[in-house]
């Protein structure tokens, strides 16, 4: 991954970093706390696709890693911009915490490296959007430091037909 984003060791027992190759069997298998019964990336095509990342300078996909066990990713885009005196912004998405991790501070240290990197990165914001209604999702973003003050709208493509 990106040269640019370091790891963060945030405590003796968790760090959060860049994921690598290596890594992306066990971050298939974290990706199914996200979305159940989702289709895996084969992985030559996800190795690809993590190299693609090192082309937007700043953009990762973030592993944080619990006395040596992957617990939650999320992957941060760095975005160039035209407006804004041309400062970036960034975009958080599949963000994820191994069921049995929630509610320990996993998610919320992985957010906050997150935003730390679209800082250093000379964002002007970091924005997140979640499909999910539900009350406790909604507070752990606004505890991570979001606002729920815009209005998100997505289309999605059509599945091909048989």
């Amino acid at each position: 991954m990106s040269a640019s984003v370091p790891t963060g060791k945030v405590s003796d027992s968790l760090e959060i970093k860049a994921i690598q190759a290596a890594d992306l069997p066990v971050l298939a298998a974290l990706y199914q706390h996200l979305n159940p019964g989702d289709v895996i990336v084969p992985p030559e095509q996800a190795e690809a696709i993590l190299e693609r990342f090192a082309a937007y300078p700043g953009s990762v996909v973030l592993g944080c890693w619990n006395d040596g066990e992957l617990v939650a990713s999320c992957t941060l885009v760095v975005i160039p911009n035209l407006t804004r005196g041309g400062m970036s912004y960034a975009l958080i998405e599949n963000v994820v915490t191994a069921a049995s991790h929630r509610k320990r501070g996993f998610g919320r240290a992985l957010l906050e490296r997150a935003v730390s990197i679209a800082w250093e990165q000379d964002c002007y914001k970091a924005m997140l959007l979640t499909g999910s209604t539900e009350p406790a999702t909604l507070a752990f973003y606004r505890g991570a430091g979001f606002e729920q003050n815009k209005t998100g709208f997505q289309i999605r493509r059509p599945p091909a037909r048989a």
